[in-house]
């Protein structure tokens, strides 16, 4: 590299601590700024002796930084997505890409018009063992794959709720908070979902939105997935607790994923794998199961180390803005369901098509 890449955030709370501490890990890659009007941004900028502005305007005003890394309310991302761009400043949105598809098109289409860099931050695609799951899959290990299940179980503490009152909110509950990951990962294994349709039940605690749902899902090469979600279900069935991803978490020996093929089976991210050795397909047969290869790194600190290639183009994205609002249709297509109760068609989207999701 002929000089360190330089990159801004913009909004330095919890998860945009974790992004400085990626780049902190990476050579070459300096953290030059900071994005927050809050007093923490301003201590944090000061902490680490880095400059800090209040809008983006006042960032590029002052700086050209080769990158940045937006870990802002969802709301926001759209807009600020936009003002990079404009800039022709690359840039990472953290995940979901937009509130609605409809707005996420609008910035999808702007980087794409522009050639300027566009990743989403559903950074568990950087981690070892999905790139040894999907690597099992792609190379027909358990053949075509015919069925999917996830869970996602947690239970949340009530000073989670109480510490930030918007999480209490329609729009905020775990399908669109959480699932969010699983769905973009069983898109990453298993293909594009076409079509959804699902239920939830409300607060069990007397939130204005869902703590428990449930979707049926429809993949374009014809197998079904089951997926179900809930933040009040004491349990040891979730990405974070089966993964060891992020140490926060108390980790369990269980898998949250199970993908079913013609020929095997694989459960993530434990990674067993399920087969007949005798090549004999029948439920009398012994069925046995090997451990594939497992690696270990940070998958944000590769999340990053991505940002750079992508930034410099040379390398393609492995969530490009695309990737992250096709994951969004099928978030809104789950929650459209829920609503309304019927069976929701994802209509894939095109260069200069309109983001549709329509019931059946």
């Amino acid at each position: 590299m002929s000089k360190n890449f330089r990159i801004a955030i913009v909004g330095i709370g919890l998860v945009g601590r974790r992004h400085a501490d990626a780049i902190r890990a990476l050579r070459h890659v300096d953290l030059v700024a900071v994005v927050d009007p809050s007093d923490e941004g301003r201590g944090y900028a000061v902490e680490h002796g880095v400059a800090c502005y209040e809008t983006l305007e006042d960032l590029f005003a002052n700086q050209s930084p080769d990158g940045v890394v937006l870990a802002t309310p969802t709301t926001l991302h759209v807009d600020q997505g936009l003002a990079c761009v404009r800039q022709g400043c690359p840039v990472l949105v953290e995940k979901p890409i937009a509130v609605e598809a409809i707005a996420a098109l609008e910035l999808v289409q702007e980087a794409e018009k522009s050639n300027v860099p566009l990743m989403v931050g559903h950074h568990r695609r950087h981690n070892p063992l999905i790139k040894s799951a999907k690597e099992a899959i792609s190379d027909g290990k358990i053949g075509d794959v015919r069925a999917v299940h996830a869970s996602c179980w947690f239970y949340k503490p009530d000073d989670y709720f109480d510490a930030a009152p918007w999480r209490k909110k329609p729009g905020a509950g775990p399908i669109s908070v959480n699932l969010v990951h699983d769905v973009d990962l069983l898109r990453y294994l298993a293909g594009e979902v076409v079509s959804v349709q699902a239920q939830s039940t409300s607060s069990q605690r007397g939130y204005d939105n869902e703590d428990v749902a449930g979707a049926l899902l429809t993949f374009e090469g014809g197998a079904i997935g089951t997926i179900s979600v809930s933040d009040s279900i004491v349990a040891p069935w979730s990405w974070e607790m089966t993964s060891r991803e992020y140490p926060i978490y108390p980790s369990t020996t269980e898998s949250s994923y199970m993908i079913g093929g013609s020929h095997g089976s694989l459960s993530v991210p434990d990674l067993r794998l399920w087969s007949y050795h005798s090549g004999q397909r029948d439920w009398w047969t012994p069925i046995s199961s090997t451990a594939l290869k497992k690696g270990a790194s940070d998958p944000l600190v590769n999340q990053l180390r991505h940002f750079v290639e992508v930034a410099r183009h040379e390398t393609m994205p492995l969530v490009s803005g695309r990737e992250g609002l096709r994951t969004l249709q099928v978030i809104e297509a789950i929650q459209n369901s829920c609503r309304t109760g019927e069976v929701v068609r994802i209509d894939c989207l095109q260069q200069s098509s309109k983001a549709k999701v329509t019931a059946i």
